[in-house]
């Protein structure tokens, strides 16, 4: 029998996607956004239409807006002011938009030139009865491995191995979040394979920044982050974990395969 969309299902548990949910989420994600500016001396952050807007480079993944539209309708006023925010510190204007925001956002946005450049599933997962999963091939990443942690899931991410000031200062950003629990996967042999990250924020559990080293994959390593990354939430008395992936992506399998289901999708534009 099918399910109607945006509802989890795993026994007698469900999570209906509706908008208090959407707002704990994003609510979530904009903490997260607003931590990665602690180490950059030109980080800014804009509190607009109900979310925020970080800056942190013109050219950093991590310069972005999330949560806005879910309190209400969005003024003109208030994408001039998101826009100047961004523009006057030389970067593009991006916007990530849960679909669950104001529809009249849409309108604004088209009529301004948006277009959409990127889709992000968000997934969920109760946490009332999840089981623990065995995860030796992964431990928390020590204090003084920030560069460590960041030079591991940049070559995930970059597929590269040398990697710039820049693609370092993005894990170094998020190693830096007030909060931030950071994760490696090392495999038997003792090589570095992949890592991830994890905050919590009021209950929920957020997972991300989830990378494994390309000869590294199918090995099983990134449902060990997930796992252990799952068993702190449950310690720290989480009631629902959230993690948001690329449509139909390996990591979307991942989280599916331990229990996760897609919410809502979010869609980035940029103008």
């Amino acid at each position: 029998m099918m399910r109607p969309c945006g509802i989890l299902d795993r026994g007698e548990f469900l999570v209906f996607s509706d908008l208090p949910l959407a707002r704990r989420i994003e609510a979530a994600e904009a903490a997260n956004a607003r931590g990665c500016t602690a180490i950059h001396a030109e980080a800014a952050t804009l509190d607009v239409a109900g979310g925020c807007a970080v800056f942190v480079g013109a050219e950093s993944p991590l310069s972005h807006a999330v949560g806005i539209g879910l309190n209400g309708p969005v003024t003109e006023a208030e994408i001039d002011r998101l826009e100047a925010f961004f523009r006057s510190r030389g970067g593009k204007v991006a916007i990530e938009l849960c679909p669950l925001a104001d529809a009249g956002i849409l309108a604004t946005l088209g009529g301004r030139g948006y277009r959409v450049t990127e889709f992000n599933n968000v997934l969920v997962k109760r946490l009332a009865g999840a089981a623990i999963v065995l995860t030796p091939r992964v431990r928390r990443a020590l204090a003084d491995e920030t560069d460590v942690w960041s030079h591991t899931v940049g070559r995930g991410f970059f597929e590269e191995h040398e990697l710039t000031t820049e693609e370092m200062d993005v894990g170094r950003a998020i190693c830096a979040m007030p909060g931030a629990l950071c994760y490696l996967a090392v495999t038997e042999s003792g090589e570095l394979a992949g890592g991830a990250a994890a905050a919590v924020y009021s209950g929920l559990a957020t997972l991300f920044a989830d990378s494994t080293i390309a000869h590294h994959r199918r090995t099983g390593l990134h449902r060990e982050l997930i796992a252990a990354r799952l068993h702190e939430a449950l310690a720290q008395g989480c009631d629902l974990a959230t993690a948001s992936t690329l449509p139909g992506s390996g990591s979307q399998r991942n989280y599916e395969r331990m229990g996760f289901a897609v919410v809502y999708t979010r869609v980035t534009l940029e103008g």
